[in-house]
């Protein structure tokens, strides 16, 4: 019981650097533009990261619980190897300002570990696919969606003087961040909810079918919410000047297609990457003004961290398993 309740508050730190690490998701753009102070656009954030498992259902925790690592090969430690996989990742590239995902990391961890007590045979290929195939299609989506907002915000405005366009944006950009910040919370908070879950599952504490308890729900909602209050401001700075400038209005084309994308990979249970998404969307903006507005050097070192992750976080995931291994002979 002791180390199920470690891995339990393990789980819960990993949710609170989930938080940390993706605020500059959630704040980047409404900070770039100035229509909110980096405190209340974190504070801002972490409300609507809070309230989202009102709005959404757990599609996504039945996917990281059951989908990706064959329930009955999951224990404390595969679990524990994990956790230290997406931790050790996400504090590496945090601590470089590099936005990665925590989501890819937290599943490059657990197939990892899984894959280093059986082998092949313990991954669901189905749901690895799906995942996998989110890394490329989120951010394509993202970038979509928010070059086409970026022409409908062009045509409704064209009657606007440049100051007109900035006042309706800036008051704009506070419901984008809020819809992104929800979309975050919805998705993210659950990958954690799906792995405490099938931890307690693995330990019989679920009365022998696969949920995820209201506790459990909770208490990620209020890490992620707490983790994002105290923001992640290295990367912020990253999201939010380094890749494009942004005016108010770009901000809220790339926020409100972010969170389009987010709100359909949740409902589908598609355990999708907020930075990916938020990314690709900001990239499309940028582009949309010229290509030469966005810093692809930049950008381009961003992608690469999305490929790196999965196989990064399961080396470090496989090792941690393995040292757990030798310890428990």
């Amino acid at each position: 019981m002791p180390i199920l309740v470690a891995l339990i508050g393990v789980a819960l730190l990993f949710d609170f650097l989930n938080g940390l690490h993706d605020a500059a998701n959630s704040i980047a753009t409404v900070v770039s533009t100035r229509v909110l102070k980096p405190h209340h656009a974190v504070i801002w954030a972490a409300f609507f990261n809070f309230i989202a498992f009102a709005v959404f259902g757990l599609h996504v925790a039945q996917t990281v619980g059951k989908g990706i690592i064959q329930v009955s090969v999951i224990d404390a430690q595969v679990i524990f190897g994990a956790l230290v996989g997406a931790i050790a990742w996400n504090v590496i590239t945090w601590r470089y300002g590099i936005p990665s995902s925590s989501s890819h990391a937290l599943i490059g961890g657990l197939l990892g570990a899984g894959i280093s007590k059986v082998g092949l045979s313990g991954v669901v290929w189905s749901g690895v696919g799906k995942t996998v195939a989110a890394i490329f299609v989120s951010p394509a989506v993202g970038l979509i969606l928010a070059l086409g907002l970026v022409l409908i915000v062009a045509w409704t405005s064209i009657r606007l003087t440049p100051m007109g366009v900035d006042k309706r944006y800036r008051k704009l950009q506070l419901i984008s961040a809020a819809m992104y910040s929800l979309g975050h919370g919805g998705n993210d908070a659950q990958k954690t909810m799906g792995i405490i879950a099938v931890l307690l599952y693995s330990q019989g504490l679920l009365g022998g079918e696969f949920h995820v308890p209201f506790w459990v729900v909770l208490a990620c909602q209020a890490a992620m919410a707490l983790g994002t209050m105290s923001g992640g401001w290295r990367i912020v700075h990253t999201m939010g000047s380094k890749i494009t400038r942004l005016t108010p209005a770009q901000g809220f084309c790339a926020e409100t297609g972010g969170a389009i994308t987010l709100f359909m990979a949740t409902m589908g249970g598609i355990p999708v990457s907020s930075t990916h998404t938020i990314t690709g969307a900001i990239v499309g903006v940028g582009s949309a003004r010229r290509l030469s507005a966005v810093r692809w050097n930049i950008a381009s070192r961003i992608v690469v961290a999305w490929v790196v992750t999965l196989p990064a976080a399961g080396l470090i995931g496989a090792a941690a398993y393995e040292l757990t291994r030798l310890f428990a002979h």
